[in-house]
Order: structure tokens, then sequence, then C-alpha cells
């Protein structure tokens, strides 16, 4: 049994010197601890509303989208307006003291700065909406000047460089008559731009962070500076198209009026200064900005003094650990009236791609923690009494900091406090002393578990699996050659393999008594990989003709899990199963049981539940031994998803699905052993246990993704596969009178390395009172994986038509609320549906989760494939998540001839264009990929030279349909096109292979309904499409009460 976070750490030594360290003040010593001073650093650009329209007096736009002109439209020889020397007065007078904030937030209310929303006129002119084909008949015009002041007017989206030149075309013969404009305005080509990623605080000056010591009786750091970091790249844009140019900052006198009424004086939330920025956009009459999925998350604005650090990875970087909103509510009652969703999207294990700034590491086993709630230490503590102590920030308890804290044992040497690890980087890992084992930390184990009857034989899957697992031995990590396999096949029998045969030859031991199945040999089943290499490669040549005359149906899978679940227990590890039928021997028997007349009715939700207990039980076994269970499921026929993905669910494992595969298509062999050896080969975190920590007054109150729940606030993880997502929803027990909150997740774990490692990451969020600022922290793409999670748990233990009610009645609320209370219409109908600029598309995902396969409504839907894209609702990383409700969709007849070449940031994608079909043409060539299939669409007019340079056939009617693969050949297009679906494959950050189908406008009938069903933005029986669930949405805001 591994111990937990919760594990009662060894007292802190007394606070002495070491007798081989020079005294204070000594040559070549530091002198005593000062605090570093915060270097100057200019605030980053505030990011604004993109594709309003420009209101008189607005700031010009250069090319770029930054602002080239003097704020607020004021001239330069004007006068400057009281505004504005008010302003001037304050930057002259520096930053306000701490005792004049207290004096300001002392004011009664009646004094304090107020400006209602209604008094807030807008003089820019209403602009007609553009045009939008045929949906554009059943949207509402722009209501008259007066109607809408919540709407604050901005300046318009730049036309992007790359689609303002003139790009060479191809094929003008056949595309010309065709080519169309894209539905939005796309954002300026821009290969330069960084997102600063640093939170407000850190770009503040003349802060210092502790105050000096006095008497210190033992070595700290000397007077010196914070380190100058660079601006990082978040690691949530790597491997995606950077965001096109800067957003310009909106009007301050639009801000100013609109936050007038919302109590907010000067200061922002968590005590930092200066107003947030809440921009209102109108969703009807205006296609959605789908650029702005790639944007990252609402700025962190802490306070001044919240790191103690100057680090720009002080805060956790959102592809690690993300919340719905980034400025908590300080109340439950506030949170309950904004109705926005409150939690975590974690992802711990993330895996490091080229370029990616690795985890630090802390080697020299000095951890520190409260010794109260054990929190780990971290940038957002406090140090004081001279830096001897520091205090917890999240429940303020006084710690000993640790005698050694700034000298190395090692080298005998004394270190810098403030360039240790765990102060600068919210993302840490310590390398675990023997206080946090209470055994050796297990080697990697890789039982497999492969289904040789009948059906699997047939398919392929017996010797496509014994190929990939042969050519992926090297790639299995076994650093210190600890790494142990075993093989057991299964039909209507179990079959052992004795790996240490004397001989050098494999022996098989059959087990034919499925009752009460025994280990006939347990000493030589599991063995060591570097010494049973030779006799482990010489079964897996044989094993495609060991059973290639077989004619077996049976399959005893249960048995057979048993019995690896007794090899593996006494170690702990993971156990792949391949199967290609379905279990229908002895303990683990189940049946067909795909009714169609249940499929779309309300009782289709049972066919998403377990049919067996007894898979529960043995995963509740296995996670208890640290045993983790990962399926690989072959569909020819019905597969029961849902009872065989339990073992992955509760386990910590991850499950793959095949439907109708066969290795007779190269495209599916290709795909299923592509993922195999991705799998294989992953750094996978073993025997874990992850618990997250919040400040007082705050609890994690749900859990969802695959773990086993062990105590109210540990999760059991054997296995902690990369890239793999856990949600948590949090709630309040206590009201908040701190200005940040922080959120701690610590993953203790067994690295494939064989180290005992425990990585940490710490989240600090502000707190505010202000409904407005809630809403313009809120992370749309955050809040769409938290609903996601929830919907599949309503659908699974509910009604599919419960899931989907809730997460429009979430949407409702949210849009109700906002129209209540942040927008001048608070009250009767409105013409217009208005949200904040952050949460422009939630709408847009929430009707893609709706169309989505695995909460979609119909009878159509089989239940295996329905289960399994549960599974990867519930588990996908945000960034995979997205793409995969909202698929990217490109064209590729008449992309810029920059696209699908090597730039500075790797392949050149083209721009996405929204989801419509308006989009396609008789002529042209579009691609659509969602992480899982890719999907070429091709007009039945295209010209013959575009068939001929792609897919090296003379006319349209040669080209096959299908899945299929690419060929390469030596046309500058085709090498474009296969490099643009090579970047689509790599740029996700999961071990999936898309496949390729060609879809032609006049083929196969159910494959170009599937790919049209992508199409969200269009309608499909018997769901809306956007702009008529834009217009029941806003008919559901009137009519409720919020």
């Amino acid at each position: 049994m591994v111990m937990g976070g919760g594990i009662q750490q060894r007292a802190a030594s007394p606070m002495i010197r070491p007798a081989n360290l020079p005294p204070p003040g000594s040559p070549g010593m530091p002198r005593p601890f000062q605090s570093p001073q915060i270097q100057n650093r200019p605030p980053s650009g505030q990011f604004a509303s993109q594709g309003q329209q420009t209101a008189p007096g607005s700031p010009a736009i250069n090319p770029m989208g930054f602002m080239s002109g003097p704020p607020n439209g004021q001239n330069r020889s004007q006068p400057p307006t009281p505004r504005m020397q008010h302003q001037q007065q304050q930057q002259h007078q520096g930053p306000p003291t701490s005792q004049q904030l207290h004096q300001q937030h002392q004011q009664p209310l009646h004094q304090q700065q107020q400006q209602p929303l209604h008094q807030q006129q807008h003089p820019s002119q209403p602009q007609p909406p553009p045009q939008f084909g045929q949906h554009q008949q059943q949207q509402q015009p722009h209501p008259p000047m007066g109607q809408d002041l919540g709407l604050m007017a901005g300046p318009p989206t730049p036309t992007p460089q790359a689609g303002a030149q003139k790009s060479k075309r191809l094929y003008p013969a056949g595309i010309n008559a065709y080519a169309e404009p894209p539905a939005y305005e796309t954002a300026p080509s821009s290969h330069g731009f960084q997102h600063p990623g640093v939170p407000a605080s850190h770009q503040a000056s003349g802060m210092q962070i502790q105050p000096p010591a006095h008497g210190s009786q033992f070595f700290v750091p000397g007077e010196k500076q914070a380190p100058a970091f660079r601006q990082p790249v978040p690691a949530y844009q790597q491997g995606l198209q950077p965001l096109q140019g800067q957003p310009v900052q909106p009007n301050i006198n639009q801000l100013a009026g609109q936050m007038g009424g919302m109590n907010l004086g000067n200061a922002g939330y968590g005590g930092a200064q200066g107003i947030v920025p809440l921009s209102t956009v109108a969703l009807m009459g205006t296609a959605p900005k789908i650029y702005d999925l790639d944007a990252p998350p609402p700025p962190i604005r802490l306070p001044e003094t919240a790191s103690i650090t100057q680090s720009p990875f002080a805060n956790c970087d959102p592809s690690y650990k993300r919340s719905t909103l980034n400025a908590i509510p300080a109340t439950s009652q506030l949170l309950t009236k904004s109705r926005l969703p409150f939690g975590l999207v974690i992802t711990p294990y993330r895996s490091v791609k080229e370029g990616d700034e690795p985890v630090p590491v802390v080697s020299d086993s000095i951890i520190a923690r409260c010794r109260r709630c054990r929190t780990y230490i971290n940038p957002f503590v406090k140090f004081v009494e001279g830096g001897q102590r520091w205090k917890c920030n999240m429940c303020y308890t006084l710690n000993e900091v640790p005698s050694s804290f700034d000298y190395d044992s090692q080298t005998q040497q004394p270190v810098d406090r403030w360039q240790r690890k765990e102060l600068n980087h919210a993302v840490v890992e310590y390398i675990a002393p023997t206080e946090y084992m209470i055994r050796p930390p297990q080697p990697l184990v890789y039982m497999f578990v492969i289904d040789v009857s009948y059906p699997a034989v047939q398919c392929g899957m017996v010797a496509t699996a014994a190929t990939t697992i042969l050519e992926s031995l090297d790639r299995i990590p076994n650093d210190e050659g600890r790494t142990k396999v075993g093989i057991i096949t299964v039909d209507s029998s179990i079959h052992f393999y004795n790996l240490k045969a004397a001989s050098g030859e494999p022996q098989m031991m059959v087990v034919s008594d499925l009752e009460e199945a025994f280990l006939p040999q347990p000493q030589d089943l599991l063995c060591n990989l570097s010494e049973c290499r030779p006799v482990l490669e010489a079964l897996l040549n044989r094993m495609s003709d060991m059973f290639k005359d077989t004619h077996n149906v049976g399959n005893a899978l249960g048995p057979a899990l048993n019995s690896a679940y007794k090899l593996v227990s006494p170690i702990g590890g993971k156990i792949l199963c391949l199967q290609a039928s379905l279990p229908n021997l002895e303990t683990g028997a189940l049946k067909m049981r795909e009714d169609p007349k249940l499929l779309g009715t309300a009782k289709e939700s049972t066919l998403l539940q377990s049919a067996s207990s007894f898979y529960k039980s043995l995963a509740v076994e296995c996670s208890k031994s640290q045993v983790c269970v990962d399926m690989f499921l072959f569909g020819s026929q019905y597969s029961d998803v849902a009872t065989l993905s339990c073992l992955p669910r509760f386990t910590g494992g991850s499950t793959f699905f095949y439907p109708a595969f066969t290795a007779a298509k190269s495209e599916d062999a290709l795909k299923f052993a592509h993922e195999l050896a991705e799998f294989l080969s992953q750094r996978i975190a073993l025997e874990a246990v992850m618990r997250v920590r919040a400040s007082k007054g705050l609890r994690m109150s749900a859990f969802y993704g695959n773990f086993f729940v062990r105590s109210t606030d540990l999760l059991s993880l054997p296995n902690v596969p990369r890239d793999q997502s856990y949600s948590i929803e949090v709630s309040f027990d206590d009201n908040l009178s701190i200005p940040v909150v922080c959120f701690q997740t610590a993953l203790l774990h067994t690295s494939s390395s064989g180290e005992r490692r425990i990585r940490v990451l710490t989240l600090a969020l502000p707190v505010t009172t202000s409904l407005s600022e809630l809403y313009a922290s809120a992370d749309q793409v955050a809040i769409t994986t938290l609903l996601a999670c929830k919907g599949v748990e309503r659908g699974m233990n509910a009604k599919l038509d419960d899931a989907r009610d809730a997460l429009t009645n979430k949407v409702v609320d949210i849009l109700g609320v906002y129209k209540t209370h942040m927008t001048a219409s608070s009250s009767g109908a409105t013409p217009n549906l208005q949200i904040c600029d952050n949460l422009k598309l939630l709408p847009l995902l929430t009707l893609g989760m709706l169309k989505h396969v695995g909460l979609r409504g119909g009878s159509q839907i089989p239940s295996d494939l329905r289960s399994y894209a549960m599974h990867l609702l519930s588990t996908l990383p945000s960034q995979c998540l997205i793409p995969f409700l909202h698929p990217r969709f490109y064209s590729l007849h008449d992309m810029p001839e920059h696209c699908g070449t090597i730039g500075d940031h790797g392949i050149e994608m083209p721009q996405p264009m929204n989801l419509s079909s308006e989009r396609l043409s008789r002529s042209g060539l579009f691609m659509l990929e969602d992480g899982q299939n890719i999907f070429l669409w091709i007009g039945r007019d295209a010209v013959p030279q575009l068939c001929m340079d792609l897919f090296g056939v003379p006319d349209y009617q040669s080209i096959r349909g299908g899945k299929t693969t690419l060929p390469t050949l030596e046309t500058d297009f085709n090498q474009r096109v296969n490099l643009i679906v090579g970047k689509a494959r790599e740029m996700r950050r999961t071990s999936y292979y898309s496949q390729l189908y060609i879809v032609k406008e006049d083929g196969d009938a159910a494959l170009r309904l599937w790919f049209l069903s992508h199409l969200i933005e269009d309608r499909a029986e018997p769901i809306m499409s956007y702009y008529q669930y834009l217009g029941y949405l806003k008919d559901r805001v009137n009519s409720g009460s919020f």
C-alpha cells in the first residue's frame, strides 16, 4: 500500500547551522537574508473583443491589430480631459500605498464613484450585420440605437495578411467560379505573437517581497534580485497555430461606464489595481469567431505581493491545471447568483513535446511541507521572522524552514534560496525520500491478455498485435533492466507461457478448468524483459501461426483476467487486454444486449451501464493492489464497450475501440499498430495517489475521470497515463475573507525509471466580490470540459435527454443572469442575445456537445460507439476535447501558397473555417479533422488537374472514396496536403492516430452523412442549427426569471 499525500512528515530538525558551513558574513558567503526586489517589467497587453464594429472616435487600428492613435479617440492636439488628468496624476504619484487602499475601501458606498449601466450612452451607430445566406433570414435585425446598450462597440477585426495577398491558384478554370470568402473575418497573420502568460502581479515593479532579516541564526540568501526570466510561450499553445496579432484594449470610457454600477471603485479583484475589462458582444447576426478557440484563458490578475518571486512560471500552466473561473467568488451566494460552474481541469502527467520546458526536479530530498495541512512549499507562501519561518498559503500556519533549505549537502556549498525550483515554479517534481515509501518502488510490469478465438484470428488482430509488440520491445521503458513481461492467450481455455525455458523455446501450459483456474507455474510466467528477450521474441514470431487454423469461438475473459491479476498483484503493474469477441464463458460472460428498439428511447441509458458486477468488483481489487487494466477492443460485432470499459475507468487505465476492424485493410492495421506502439512506449506514472488541496473555505465535491476514490479527497491511480484529464467540482464550506485562494495538486507516484516522486501543481487565483469580474474571468474551454464530464455522468446514470437538457439549461442560466445583471436590458424581452466576449463561444461548444455522438439523440448510434465516445469526452485533455467537439475545417483548393510548407512554427496550416455547409463548393477540396478522424471532402466538379496533382488520377470519377491513405506524388500540391494531414495527426497531445477518409460529394451516402454531421452550425434532424439554437436560447432567456 502506497502512502498518500496525507502522510505525516518527520519533525523538522532544530535550526542550527551545519558544522561545515561558514558563518554568515565570512568570505564567499552572501550577506544576511533580504528579499529580492521585483524588476521593472512593462504591463502585458489586455485582450479585448474581436470582430466588433468600430465606433466613431475609437482609436485607429493598423494592419497588425494594434492601436495606432491616442486612446479613447482623443486627438493629440486636444486638451486632456479631467479623467486623463487624473490618470496622469496617478502615474506621477506611483501606485497607492496600502494605507491609501485601506482608506479607499473604507469609503461608504454612497461616496464611491458609481455609474449605472442605463447612463452609459454609446455614440456608435448600429451597423448592418453581414449576410450569411439562408440563415440570415431567420435572424432579428439589430435594435436601433439606445436599445442595445449592453453591447460594447470595439475595433474591427483586421483582415489576415495571409488571406489578403493574392495567392497563385493552381486550378483557376474550375475554382474561381466557386471560390467564396470566409464566413468570418479571420485574425491577422503574424508569426511573432507570443502571449506573455504572466500574471499581472509579476509585472509590477518596486515591491519588496520580504522584510529584511534580523539576527538570522543560519545562512539565508543575501541581498539579491530575483532572476530576470524570459517570456515563455505557454505550453497550452504548443502545437497550435499562434494567435494572429494582438487584440486592441477596449475603450476605457466604455469599461468605466459599464463597470461603474458594479461597485468596483478603482481596485481589481484580489486587491490588484485597475478595472477588470468586461466586453459584451452580441451573438445573433454574426458568425462565431472560431479562431478564439485557440486563445489563452482570461488572464489571472493577482495582487503584486501574491508571489514571493518574479518568475513567470510561478502560477500553473493551463495545460497542467486550469480553473473554470480565474477569479473566485468570495461567497457561495455570489457563485449561485452567477450560475457559473466552478471546478478544476487537471492533466498532471501531460506529455512533453519538442520545445516544451521539462518539469523541474528537486533532487536534494528537502521537502518543506506545512505541519498542519501538509501543503508543499510553493511560490505563494510568505517568509517571516527573518526568513526562519514560512507561512502556509492554505491554512496560514507558521512552519520552520528546514535547516538545509539554503545549503546543498551534496556539493557542500550554500545555495540561493530565491533560485530554488519550488519557489519559482508552480509545477515541480520532488524525488521522494524513503519516508514516502512502504516498499521499494515497483518495476514496470506488462501482462498481455490476448484473445485468440476464431473472430480474433480471422480479423487479423492476433497477428498485428504480436508483430507490434515484437517491434516495440526496444521502446518499452526499461532503464535499469527492471521491466517484467508476461503473456496469456485465451479462447475456451487459458494458455500460459513459460518464458524462462532452459531450452530457449517458449513452453505453453493450458488450463481448461475455468471454474477453478490456477497458475500452473507461478514463478516463471512473469519474467524480466532483458533476461527472457530471446524466448519472448520466439513466442511473438510464432503466435499468429499457432492459432491460424483455430475454429474455437469461446472466450473465457473473466477467468483469464483473474489469473492475470494473481500474477501481477504481488508487484503491481499493467494488464493489457486485447479482445475481439464477446466474453461468453464462465465468470464475466456477457450476452448480446444491443436492442435497436431501445436506441433513442429513455431506456437507452441501460445499454450504457455495466451489464456485469464482476468487472467492477475486479477493478476495485485491482486498484487496491496497484494493478491497472487497459482495454483494446475490436468490434466486428457487438463488443459491450460499456461493460468492459468499466475496468479502465476504476483503475486509471485507457480504452481503445476499433469498430469493424480488419487487418486486411492496411489503414486499420496501421491505426492499431501505431496506437499500441505509442501506448507501450509511454513513460507513465505507477502506483499513484492524488490529492487536491484548497484554501480554507473550499472543498472538492465531485470527481470525474478514470480513478478510484479511496477517501473523500484521495484518488487512487494504479497508473497515470500521459495526457489523461481529470475534472473536479469545487464547493464552498465557508465564505472567503482572503484576497487569494490556492489549489495544490500532489501526485505521489513511481516513475518509469523506478524513482518515487511527488509532482506538485500549484494554482493561485484572486478572490472577487463583483459579479462582473466573475464573468470576465470565466474560461469557456474549462467550463466546456467540466460540463462534458457532467453530461456524460448524467447520461450514463440517468437519461440522455436529462443530460442534454441539463447542458442547455446551464447555458440559459448563464445567459439569463448576464442579461439581467450585466446589460441595460435587465427586464423585458430583448431582440438580441448578449454575453461577455470570453464566453461568446460557449453556446457553440454546447451545441457541439449536443450534436456529438456521445450525447446526440437518435436511433442510429450503436451503443458501443456511444460508450466509447463518452469515454473520450470524460478523459481527453482540453486541448484535444475542443477539436473533438468542434472539428477544424479547412479549405485546401484555394489555400495561400505558404500553407503546407515549413515555417517558423512548423508546418503552416490554413485558417480554419466555420462548420457550415455554406463553405462547401462543388469544385473545391476541404479537410475536416477532430483528433480521431480526418475527412477530405471533394466536390464533383473538381477540375481534372486537381485530381491528377493530389490523387494521381485523371478525373473525379477515378477517385476511390472511403478509408484510404493519400498517395505520395512529386507534385507540389500533393506534398503540401500530405504535410497538412501529417500536422493534423501530430499536433494533438495523445497517442490516437487519425484515420483518413475520402468523401466524394456524390459518393457513399453513409460516409457523406457522417462527414456532414460534423458541420454543427447546420441543422441536423432533430437538432437545430446554430442560429436556430441561438433563437431558442434567446426565447428561453426572455421568458425566464434570473
